[in-house]
């Protein structure tokens, strides 16, 4: 991995600007503008979601809870995302470059309590000695930025969380995975799982397999080369295996999809035109070109199959299972491939009428014996950060679960959660309301049980109308009829990406 090509590729010359029409309308409203943010944040209260946090840690504090916990309900929800925007009056403009902040959400005795605590990154540390940003930011024009000397130096530990074998770690998609410490949240620096892949990249979104072990992928196109880099974690936490996937041009990739037998990645076509701007700004999706899917059979990692697919941008994928010959995949695309660069962009500008993103429900469908590759549509609009029941048995669909809208919002966010029957388009949705921004809600299954889908929703909210944040329990079966229990938070934080159950037995 040649990490100079990767200083050219991703953080880019900083000496000029090449913004495209799109990328000029984000200097309009609070964008680069902690003063002006500020002032909006008065007039438009939901713009806590994107408001500096200020401070390094937050907590303990027990929130009030409404209705009544599960008493079989026990653990800690942990929670990532971005939650410092602003330093010395400059703002970041977009979503992914704030620094990292991981929240514990502890659950149990008919209680809850929250614990805050920013990731002490490289990065975050630095900045906070010098009280302005230093270094290039993936969608954000940094100025007078610093020599880096590798993509940990620019980690920011911000998109998802994981606690596994016992470890808690911070996940970014473009470095190390960094660990912390379960109970404090304080951060131990990050981890290198062999000592020649120091800094590789270890992505966001890793899954764990039936066995107890992990999969996961770091995309080489971030280091300026092109090809996807495969982790298998054993249940131990010890390195099994890496392998790499080549590919003859670079794709984006943020999450991907597995089933019993497979690993799938799709890999997103782009082109990263020279001149100045971070590496969100430069990027041009390539519409006119497909997307190229790679099957990986888990016992055979240096032999994927290949396969072409329209165009489609995709974040993040649900379940994927085999029905015949066919690999099915769900996953939600955006339509709106400008929007995808940044997502949430105008909200973050403080356009209430920016609404959501234009996504859709969609399945990809591999034909294995064929070699052929299609999207099917569900019909199914305005959702993202999908999430599903691992137990569910391969060959079997099983409901997704995913925040979306319903009905009037004052908010450019979601306000509802729906569970999503993919093989029959039923759809049952709780509302939290006008004023509520509805985030992930992850799967947590229910002691002692093996049914599919039984079980709760834990997901979290922000109440802008009311000013503060909080946590909800639904049941997953019976989402439409609202949640069990709700605790807030005498105040607001910002909204979050991603989030792990971990269960106290």
């Amino acid at each position: 991995m040649d990490r100079r090509r990767f200083l050219r590729s991703f953080l880019g010359s900083t000496a000029a600007l090449a913004f495209a029409p799109g990328l000029l309308r984000a200097e309009v409203a609070y964008a680069s503008d902690a003063a002006r943010f500020a002032d909006g944040l008065a007039q438009r209260p939901w713009l806590a979601g994107w408001k500096t946090v200020g401070t390094e840690s937050l907590g303990p504090t027990v929130a009030a809870v409404e209705g009544r916990l599960p008493k079989e309900l026990a653990g800690a929800l942990y929670r990532n995302g971005p939650a410092w925007f602003d330093r010395d009056g400059f703002r970041y403009k977009h979503w992914f470059d704030g620094d990292g902040m991981i929240h514990a959400w502890r659950i149990g005795g008919g209680s809850i309590e929250h614990r805050a605590r920013m990731v002490a990154t490289p990065k975050f540390v630095r900045e906070q000695h010098e009280a302005r940003f230093l270094v290039p930011a993936a969608g954000t024009t940094v100025p007078n930025p610093v020599p880096v000397r590798n993509n940990d130096d620019v980690n920011t530990a911000n998109t998802a969380v994981i606690r596994f074998d016992g470890r808690l770690y911070a996940l970014w998609e473009g470095g190390s995975a960094t660990e912390l410490e379960p109970e404090s949240l304080r951060t131990l620096g990050p981890v290198t799982w062999r000592e020649d892949l120091v800094a590789a990249p270890f992505s966001a979104h890793p899954l764990v397999d039936r066995d107890g072990s992990l999969w996961n992928f770091g995309n080489i196109a971030q280091l300026g080369g092109s090809g996807v880099l495969v982790w298998h974690i054993g249940a131990d936490g010890k390195l099994i295996r890496t392998a790499m996937l080549p590919s003859d041009a670079p794709g984006y990739i943020h999450g991907f999809a597995m089933s019993d037998r497979y690993l799938v990645f799709m890999l997103i076509p782009y082109r990263v035109p020279g001149g100045g701007g971070a590496y969100f700004e430069r990027l041009r999706y390539t519409p006119e070109q497909p997307c190229r899917v790679a099957v990986v059979a888990k016992d055979a990692l240096d032999a994927p199959r290949w396969f072409d697919i329209p165009f489609g941008a995709v974040y993040h994928f649900g379940q994927a299972h085999e029905r015949g010959r066919e690999l099915i995949v769900q996953a939600v695309r955006h339509n709106d491939i400008e929007e995808m660069r940044s997502p949430m962009a105008g909200a973050m500008r403080g356009e209430p009428d920016a609404g959501l993103a234009d996504t859709e429900l969609v399945a990809l469908r591999i034909d294995l014996a064929s070699g052929r590759a299609r999207w099917e549509s569900s019909g199914m609009r305005e959702l993202e950060f999908p999430v599903f029941d691992p137990r569910a048995p391969d060959g079997r669909p099983t409901r997704l679960y995913a925040p979306t809208n319903a009905g009037a919002a004052s908010a450019p966010y979601f306000n509802a959660i729906a569970a999503i029957d993919p093989d029959t388009g039923r759809r049952d949705m709780h509302r939290y309301g006008s004023d509520v921004m509805a985030e992930e809600h992850v799967f947590v299954p229910k002691p002692g049980s093996h049914k599919p889908g039984q079980g709760w929703l834990v997901g979290t909210l922000l109440d802008h109308g009311r000013g503060r944040s909080g946590i909800a329990v639904l049941d997953a079966e019976r989402v439409a009829d609202g949640p069990l229990a709700q605790a807030w938070l005498p105040y607001t934080v910002p909204l979050g990406f991603h989030g792990w159950f971990a269960g106290s037995g």
